[in-house]
């Protein structure tokens, strides 16, 4: 079984997937809980309302706390950082800490999930977890299915 972060690493590569995921994020979506659903959802495990929960538990405290007051200082520095190097400098910095969140974040998601078993059923993890349908969340879908 792959690891959830090498996984998210090869589906975020895939043509894309990168732009679907940064439309779902401004949409509101938790994206490494896409990714989540996406690694669950290749694995053939089955989607329950325990389980959603329990990833959204999960998630949702770590996002709020860690990665969206990151990324939002981030982008609060976006213009400010075209003309300031040390500024820029500082930015891609809080960059790499973010990502290294969602990477812990994505962690621990793994270490909830890893042993639910493949099982028939509801499988469809993605419609479950995003904010309504759009064509980046039809990206997304199209890109889990194994190569």
């Amino acid at each position: 079984m792959q690891d959830l972060w090498n996984f998210a690493l090869e589906l975020y590569a895939r043509a894309g997937v990168e732009q679907a995921c940064l439309e779902l994020q401004e949409a509101g979506n938790d994206v490494c809980l896409l990714l989540t659903g996406a690694w669950l959802q290749r694995r053939g495990v089955r989607c329950l309302d325990e389980r959603l929960q329990a990833l959204q538990a999960l998630a949702g405290p770590w996002q709020r706390e860690v990665v969206t007051p990151l990324r939002q200082t981030r982008r609060n520095w976006r213009t400010a950082a075209t003309q300031d190097a040390a500024l820029t400098a500082l930015r891609e910095q809080i960059k790499t800490v973010e990502l290294q969140a969602e990477r812990v974040l994505l962690g621990r998601l793994q270490a909830l999930a890893e042993n639910w078993p493949d099982e028939a059923g509801d499988n469809d993890w993605l419609v479950r977890l995003a904010e309504g349908s759009s064509a980046a969340l039809q990206v997304l879908r199209g890109a889990v299915e194994p190569p």
